[in-house]
């Protein structure tokens, strides 16, 4: 065992050294990248500028595709009809994907496929019109924006693109994990696992609630290690306590990727298991997802993240019960549209890997914030598959704050964006297919168009302080190109990512860190390696609101702007309006000045919504509380009550009733419960007494909770198979009617949820 162990550090030192001799041509390759965006953006710039310096050639240049741009080809025109007659396309279309949602209302292939084709074309045609009948190049100034503007819809069309191909396939692997987790429950299959729990600063009882859960996992050959990465005397006596193996090394060079190649070192079990601190797993992790590593040539199963806890965007706006988190999109759509391209991501936690083909790869990847990501990439270099089983099989704690969200999302954006410098770059290294560096090249995409989706922003302030119309087109032209493509998007959106997420929704997720990761993406363009992994905080809780003013600063100066700019452009829509009806040719501006105007209508909902995010509602409990039903027996002194839980957590549960109950109840009087379905006793006082729906309600805190005792509650809370279930985003016209309650009803002022249920984490 040591000779391995020695054999297998000394196969990983080799490959650090190896990874240490390619730094000069990592740094040939930033500097070659740094050096063509530079130069994109001078040239460019150079252009500009001799345009408006009044240069005759650059002048003509744009003369004449202005020329072009006035006289389009005959079949981008709006037909010259009845502008009834228009909306009978939008009408034929919406029609037919109505039809098309009621006949499979969850996406199947025929239906999806005929559905991203019609997209696909309809996205197709209007960049054909956007790119030779709309740009406005009159002028050095209106040419300048609106350029820009449609250099950066295109780069957004191209992302949307990329992922409308993916969605060409569906793949789902429920079945699959059904017959390959037979030979795993049958005892045929049951390699060695070592589970790493990877920890830094967490909390004591976070970490301890995801020891037990892995301790619960239904497996016979499994090792459990504690990596502590923070050197804690509390953690080493945690891992004594619990009884299982503590790592710790001498430094924490590399961050995350560094303490499990440490372990990968010290350990020897044919696969590995890795779950971050606060992620405890079901029962059944392992016999849903080893049963796959009997093809050889899968290294990774990766499986969706859930939460326990509402995301702080949710909870901050009182719709804990109604938003879904933040990852779902990934986790419920993304992961499985790559998934069918071979091309899905490990997402640093709930995943198992093959150890022979992890230590082939030279370990964890140590150059990017991303060690996950990249990993992922460097075993697929190598002709190993990664592969995603769409189950909940584990749950973990979203980010509590606003802050530690931002924290999470910046680093998440700086590691993903260092691949573009290092050798696992999956657009350049070897071993890809086109499809599986489409699919990559879509996850880059994604952040650049953060600064897409802001010169978005600021264009209806264009529209009013430079008096500049960036698209130039009539109201026939915009109902015939523009509105079918919108109203198919909006109406297909939820339908397509499976209801994951609702278009408008989707905006204020996206507003609440704009500036930050479009600064975060330029940063690390430019200075990819300047900044280190930063944990994201866990366990916190507050009292008071807080207001991040560091993050809310130019979402106000963005608010005060675009509610000016709407002023203005409501002014000088009505008088322009007026003198359109005696000069026709002053219809086109009328045009564009109106939907400045309903473009600073929604981003004022929108960024006011946003802002609001922004103030953290008071989080005073620690522990998570359940939404559990269970039939109890209490006893209070020598008499016995029958109720059912209503909530429960680590701590203590909430019971109703069903009888009456005595008058001499008292707070701290100690009672005794058993949960009737698990023969399960624990002693606890009452808290607080009242009553619901006329229903006594008692609410106890657990006292003198032994080892084996809370065991016994993780399992019960945390690690029942099948109990992780997803909700539905709501409607876009209920997500517009949210937004709208959301900035009349604010949580700071009503303090209570708009929700009219309790906070819904797992059902019974």
């Amino acid at each position: 065992m040591q000779k391995r162990k020695i054999a297998r550090f000394n196969l990983l030192n080799g490959k650090q050294k190896q990874a240490d001799s390619l730094i000069p041509q990592r740094v040939f390759l930033f500097r070659l990248v740094a050096f063509m965006l530079l130069s994109i953006v001078i040239l460019s710039g150079l252009l500009v500028a001799g345009w408006f310096a009044g240069e005759m050639r650059i002048n003509g240049f744009f003369a004449q595709i202005d020329i072009w741009q006035m006289n389009p080809p005959m079949w981008l025109e709006a037909p010259m009809v009845n502008n009834k007659y228009l909306l009978s396309l939008t009408l034929a279309l919406l029609i037919t994907i109505f039809v098309v949602m009621k006949l499979s209302p969850q996406p199947r292939v025929w239906s999806q496929r005929l559905v991203v084709a019609i997209l696909i074309v309809l996205t197709l045609r209007y960049v054909l019109w956007r790119s030779l009948s709309t740009l406005n190049l009159a002028d050095p100034l209106n040419g300048a924006i609106s350029l820009g503007l449609f250099a950066l819809e295109i780069l957004m069309i191209c992302s949307s693109l990329i992922e409308l191909f993916l969605m060409l396939n569906i793949k789902e692997r429920h079945r699959e994990a059904d017959e390959k987790s037979i030979a795993v429950i049958n005892g045929d299959f049951t390699p060695s696992v070592d589970i790493f729990i990877p920890t830094y600063n967490e909390p004591e009882f976070i970490v301890r609630r995801t020891i037990i859960g892995c301790q619960a996992l239904e497996y016979p050959q499994k090792n459990i290690y504690l990596l502590d990465d923070n050197r804690r005397l509390e953690m080493q006596k945690l891992a004594d306590e619990l009884g299982c193996h503590y790592i710790k090394r001498a430094n924490n060079q590399h961050a995350k990727a560094g303490n499990l190649n440490n372990a990968l070192t010290q350990t020897s079990s044919e696969l590995i298991v890795v779950f971050d601190a606060d992620f405890v797993p079901t029962k059944n992790f392992l016999t849903r997802t080893v049963g796959f590593f009997q093809d050889e040539t899968i290294a990774i199963v990766q499986t969706p993240q859930s939460f326990y806890n509402a995301d702080p965007i949710a909870r901050n706006l009182g719709l804990e019960n109604i938003l879904t988190p933040d990852e779902e999109v990934f986790h419920r759509h993304i992961q499985s549209m790559r998934d069918s391209s071979e091309s899905a991501i490990c997402a640093g936690t709930s995943f198992i890997v093959r150890r022979t083909a992890l230590e082939k790869a030279g370990g964890f990847i140590t150059e990017s914030l991303s060690e996950d990501y990249f990993t992922g990439v460097n075993l697929t270099a190598y002709g190993y598959r990664i592969i995603y089983l769409n189950e909940l099989l584990s749950a973990g704690l979203a980010a509590e704050n606003i802050a530690a969200y931002a924290i999470q999302r910046l680093r998440w954006a700086q590691g993903t964006l260092q691949g573009l410098f290092i050798k696992s770059n999956p657009l350049i290294i070897p071993g890809f297919s086109l499809t599986q560096r489409l699919a990559h090249l879509g996850g880059f995409l994604s952040w650049f168009t953060t600064i897409s989706r802001i010169y978005f922003l600021l264009m209806p302030l264009v529209y009013s302080f430079l008096d500049v119309i960036p698209i130039r087109a009539k109201l026939p032209e915009l109902i015939y190109f523009w509105l079918p493509l919108y109203l198919v998007n909006i109406t297909v959106f939820a339908w397509l990512n499976k209801y994951s997420r609702s278009a408008f929704l989707s905006d204020i997720y996206f507003l609440v860190l704009c500036f930050p990761i479009a600064w975060t993406v330029l940063q690390s363009l430019l200075r990819p390696f300047s900044t280190g992994f930063k944990v994201t905080p866990k366990g916190i809780s507050s009292d008071r609101y807080t207001f991040n003013w560091k993050l809310a600063l130019p979402l106000i100066i963005l608010f005060i702007a675009t509610a000016i700019s709407l002023w203005q452009t409501i002014c000088m829509y009505i008088l322009k309006q007026a003198m359109a009806a005696q000069v026709p040719a002053m219809a086109e501006q009328t045009v564009g000045m109106g939907v400045g105007w309903l473009w600073s209508i929604y981003n004022l909902l929108m960024i006011g919504s946003a802002i609001l995010v922004l103030l953290d509602a008071p989080k005073t409990d620690t522990f998570e509380w359940f939404d559990l039903r269970r039939v109890v027996e209490l006893k209070i002194g020598h008499e016995s009550y029958w109720g059912v839980t209503t909530m429960m957590s680590e701590i203590g549960a909430e019971i109703a009733i069903t009888q009456q109950l005595p008058i001499n109840l008292f707070v701290s009087q100690p009672v005794t419960i058993k949960i009737a379905e698990e023969n399960f006793h624990l002693s606890a006082e009452i808290v607080s007494t009242g009553f619901a729906n006329e229903f006594p309600i008692i609410r106890i805190q657990f006292t003198s909770v032994s080892i084996s005792q809370h065991r016994r509650l993780v399992e019960i809370l945390f690690c029942r198979p099948g109990q992780w279930k997803r909700q539905n985003a709501p409607g876009e016209l209920s997500s517009l009617l949210l937004l709208l309650r959301i900035l009349l009803k604010p949580r700071i002022i009503f303090d209570r949820k708009i929700s009219v249920s309790p906070v819904v984490v797992t059902k019974v």
